[in-house]
């Protein structure tokens, strides 16, 4: 008798700490958030972050890495691992920013600038470095400098100016600071051109404003700029857009494939009826060679291992994102939250792998263990490292400190492989048997020689253009806010958005199984695995669209991390989309075969 596939207790205790995380992991974000109320006079903090070229997001520098005037004592922030994953590297200020104590123009430092610091300068305005600071909790952007360029074709014409007064406008309810907004002012310039030593007097002046904003709204107005309305129409457009696309095609693929089941069928049970020696064609003759158990069965298992852990993870991020967890400027929630899960639905990867590896009757299920575990990490593990050394070499704050690296290091160690291991050890021991309701002959039949068209990359080119299709407008938004400066904050349209990529890729992989079984290639295991993930081949390809037409970023740095960082995205969503697309072709491959009648 056939026992079924359970959860395991690996997996349940997987699942369990994540839900106590998330709950745990809401509630302390949401204590984090600054909510100090202040006496007249007293010190707010104004602490300074990084510096960097504006069209470059992940090649950024700590703030007095550029000659700026620096307090006598400059004290680091102590930050969470989120925030230090960010890039986050927050100082103190040498603004003196006392709530309610406007100050006219006031003199930071007279500083005497020498020729190499007033080159470094230059270099800084020539790329457009923006400064970002975080008053109360609350971001401040604003660009060094400025590049005259005006009637001037010739690039050494240019005059480069330094920016030496910043402008604080404070807005306050009460004794809460609602809103803060930073710019300079353009008459006062240091002319930084030449090659010479220059006297600056960097200043800076207050005004507090009262509001009738209330602090639990001080953060809508990122969102509202995140979201202008043509931009949330388009997204809007975009969803229906979608939705009528899938609506649209699954029917009709719907409608075909229900059509010609029915006459499979009709045609099958006529067939036993008038002749049972009659040769069978079609899908039903390959009914012993279907759940054959696919080549490199341990590689399979660990990928659908590591496929589920993915989108358990997918799921568990946007539940906290649709509860509104990360909210913007929430600094390095993200990260911390990825991390955090990753390492508890470790569990959720071991059980699935190990139990499906005995399933197709693997022997050695801890190297299918070891496999799982490092199928995914692998990768990360040493585009990480060649990362990091990059932005060591550039003095980035991308850089992980040491410490950082060792906490990382422990979590993996102390979290991930033994819940790895735990969900491994449940997964060996749930004794379930592969449900096959035919019989597996000893001998595999000969695939007969198909078209080109029914090889594997043409067939993968088919699968994951449509999915891509479907999330294709939603990309650039996604892109502008990672890959740039822009917020993204309508986590409800990216779930539909998300939906609907599960469905299609679901679908479409179901739709090239049968027409692959039907072609009597019984091979279907690794293609529609390959197919379901081939969406992430085609997200990597807009990459290159992405970088080229639509971005300005530049650099060895920045090119490096875009395209490593996104071919381990990518390569995630290939697990991902792959595991998808596999089990939906196997419950759509035993459904069929057990509807009819087989020797």
């Amino acid at each position: 008798m056939v026992k079924k596939n359970t959860m395991g207790c690996g997996g349940c205790y997987g699942v369990v700490l994540v839900l106590l995380l998330l709950f745990f992991g809401a509630m302390k974000v949401r204590s984090d958030s600054s909510n100090h109320k202040y006496k007249s006079g007293e010190e707010v903090p104004l602490y300074a972050n990084k510096v960097g070229p504006f069209h470059n997001p992940s090649e950024t520098y700590r703030y007095f890495d550029l000659p700026f005037c620096s307090p006598g004592h400059v004290k680091d922030k102590t930050e969470a691992l989120g925030e230090v994953l960010n890039g986050d590297r927050l100082v103190t200020a040498p603004y003196k920013l006392d709530f309610l104590s406007d100050r006219e123009t006031e003199v930071v430092c007279k500083k005497s600038l020498s020729k190499e610091e007033v080159a470094r300068f230059r270099d800084a305005v020539a790329k457009d470095y923006y400064f970002q600071m975080f008053y109360d909790d609350l971001p401040i952007w604003g660009f060094i400098g400025k590049v005259d360029k005006e009637g001037k074709v010739d690039p050494s014409e240019y005059k480069y100016y330094l920016f030496k007064h910043l402008h604080f406008d404070i807005h306050h309810n009460k004794d809460r600071v609602i809103e803060v907004n930073a710019r300079t002012d353009p008459n006062a310039l240091v002319d930084i051109t030449e090659d010479k030593e220059v006297d600056v007097d960097f200043m800076y002046s207050v005004k507090w404003k009262e509001t009738e904003i209330p602090f639990e709204k001080r953060m809508e107005k990122y969102s509202q700029t995140s979201a202008l309305p043509h931009h949330l129409e388009i997204h809007w457009f975009s969803i229906i857009n979608s939705c009528v696309t899938v609506l649209l095609l699954t029917g009709f693929l719907a409608t075909i494939l229900m059509r010609v089941l029915k006459n499979d069928f009709v045609k099958y049970a006529h067939d036993e009826e008038a002749a049972d020696d009659q040769e069978e064609t079609g899908w039903k003759y390959i009914h012993g060679d279907v759940f054959r158990y696919p080549k490199q069965k341990s590689l399979f298992a660990a990928a659908l291992g590591s496929g589920t852990q993915l989108f358990t993870l997918a799921i568990f991020i946007f539940v906290l994102a649709l509860v509104g967890v990360f909210y913007p400027y929430n600094r390095g929630a993200l990260f911390t939250a990825l991390v955090v899960i990753y390492a508890l639905t470790s569990g959720i990867a071991g059980y699935t792998a190990a139990s499906f590896y005995c399933q197709l009757e693997g022997k050695n299920w801890v190297r299918n263990l070891l496999l799982t575990g490092s199928l995914f990490c692998g990768p990360l593990l040493l585009t990480f490292c060649f990362l990091n050394t990059v932005a060591i070499a550039y003095h980035a704050t991308a850089a992980l400190p040491f410490g950082t690296i060792v906490v990382i290091f422990l979590i993996w160690a102390l979290v991930t492989s033994p819940l790895l291991v735990l969900g491994g050890i449940a997964g060996k021991n749930s004794k379930a048997e592969f449900q096959a309701p035919t019989r597996t002959t000893k001998y595999p039949r000969e695939i007969p020689q198909l078209p080109w068209y029914r090889g594997a990359l043409p067939q993968m080119a088919m699968a994951g253009f449509l999915p891509f299709s479907a999330i294709y407008i939603e990309l650039y938004y996604i892109f502008a806010s990672v890959w740039g400066h822009r917020i993204y904050t309508i986590y409800s349209i990216l779930f539909i958005v998300f939906i609907i990529l599960i469905i299609v890729t679901a679908f479409i992989t179901v739709a090239l199984t049968y027409f692959q079984l039907a072609a009597e290639d019984h091979e279907w295991w690794w293609r529609s695995f390959l197919c379901g993930g081939s969406t992430g081949l085609f997200i990597y390809g807009y990459c290159l669209y992405y970088y080229y037409a639509r971005s300005d970023m530049s650099g060895f740095m920045q090119t490096s991390f875009f395209f490593g960082y996104m071919a381990c995205i990518c390569y995630a969503f290939f697990l991902m989309l792959g595991t998808v697309g596999f089990r939906a072709a196997l419950f759509f491959v035993r459904h069929i075969y057990r509807s009819i009648k087989c020797e």
